[in-house]
């Protein structure tokens, strides 16, 4: 059963972005993955959308990395999350930069519930693991976008190879991240996330993997890989059936 835009939250996951927010934008710090892997992101968005001109909708946007760049593409972006310290360095740092963002403290079922259908795009990317419930945000998402638009979620896989590379090395070999970001026990894997896509009218059009090499430091996409960490592209589709054959097809699982 879905939990209610109450309670789909983990306080504790908020306790630590907070403690955190003030790195968001240091290049150099906690956050350097993700300002390494923007670029990447937004040409994966790229490749589906033209932002320009686009209502999107970033859902547990932080600090504003994203956000900030869907703007620069030329999109009216609304930027929501449950963190206060993040979204107040994501509104101090839209000052710097002048990028228009509409930062919102609020929750993506909440939105839903004022917002139904008002987005021609929606991004979750790398939020979905940091949740009780992350069906019900699927399904709010689903919820929020318009009839032919299109849905971004990134996360990372669940088994023992994502065990190894994105928390034991990410986090204490390499320290790419702060030890304890990730849980194992909540990550996703991309036949879940497809089963909730599904469950909501939506439907699987692309998926990659998001693959890092320890020796060059750089990331890349790659679409034969999803072992790890993984984009998809999703889109509303009315009337159901035809997606079930190409989620199956495209969910790269790997034995846990």
């Amino acid at each position: 059963m879905a939990q209610s835009q109450h309670d789909n939250v983990d306080h504790a996951e908020i306790a630590k972005f907070d403690a955190l927010a003030s790195r968001w934008w240091d290049r150099e710090g906690d956050f350097k993955p993700l300002h390494d892997i923007n670029p990447l992101r937004l040409g994966f968005i790229d490749r589906h959308v033209a932002l320009a001109g686009k209502r999107v909708l970033d859902v547990g946007c932080g600090g504003g990395i994203l956000s900030e760049a869907m703007a620069q593409r030329g999109a009216d972006v609304v930027g929501i999350d449950l963190g206060e310290a993040p979204l107040a360095v994501a509104r101090l740092h839209q000052q710097e930069s002048g990028v228009e963002v509409d930062y919102r403290h609020a929750s993506v079922e909440s939105m839903a519930e004022a917002h139904a259908g008002e987005f021609d795009v929606v991004t979750c990317l790398e939020m979905l693991e940091h949740v009780p419930d992350p069906g019900a945000v699927v399904e709010a998402c689903a919820k929020l976008v318009k009839p032919g638009g299109h849905l971004f979620f990134s996360t990372i896989n669940r088994n023992p190879k994502s065990y190894v590379f994105a928390i034991i090395g990410a986090e204490y070999v390499l320290r790419l991240l702060p030890r304890g970001t990730h849980d194992y026990h909540k990550l996703i894997r991309p036949s879940e996330l497809s089963a909730w896509c599904r469950e909501h009218g939506l439907r699987l059009r692309d998926q990659t993997g998001l693959t890092y090499n320890p020796f060059t430091r750089h990331y890349r996409l790659d679409p034969h890989d999803v072992s790890v960490n993984y984009m998809v592209h999703v889109t509303p589709q009315w009337g159901g059936g035809e997606a079930n054959a190409s989620d199956e097809a495209h969910s790269g699982e790997t034995p846990a």
